[in-house]
């Protein structure tokens, strides 16, 4: 997989990651979550940060 460069490819990826992780969200049932489903969204969203931080640095 290459590498993203370009400012506006690093937005849609973080958007479509985001997107990704609000439809999970919306999916989960509060009743029948289960602590796994909890750890899996936080490391989605840490996942998110990573890379975040990750095209930040490339800007430096």
């Amino acid at each position: 997989m290459n590498p993203i460069t370009s400012k506006e490819q690093q937005v849609t990826y973080l958007k479509e990651r985001l997107e990704i992780f609000l439809e999970v969200l919306d999916a989960i049932d509060p009743e029948t979550t289960e602590l796994e489903d909890i750890d899996r969204l936080i490391q989605m969203m840490d996942d998110l940060e990573q890379k975040m931080e990750q095209f930040q640095s490339r800007e430096d």
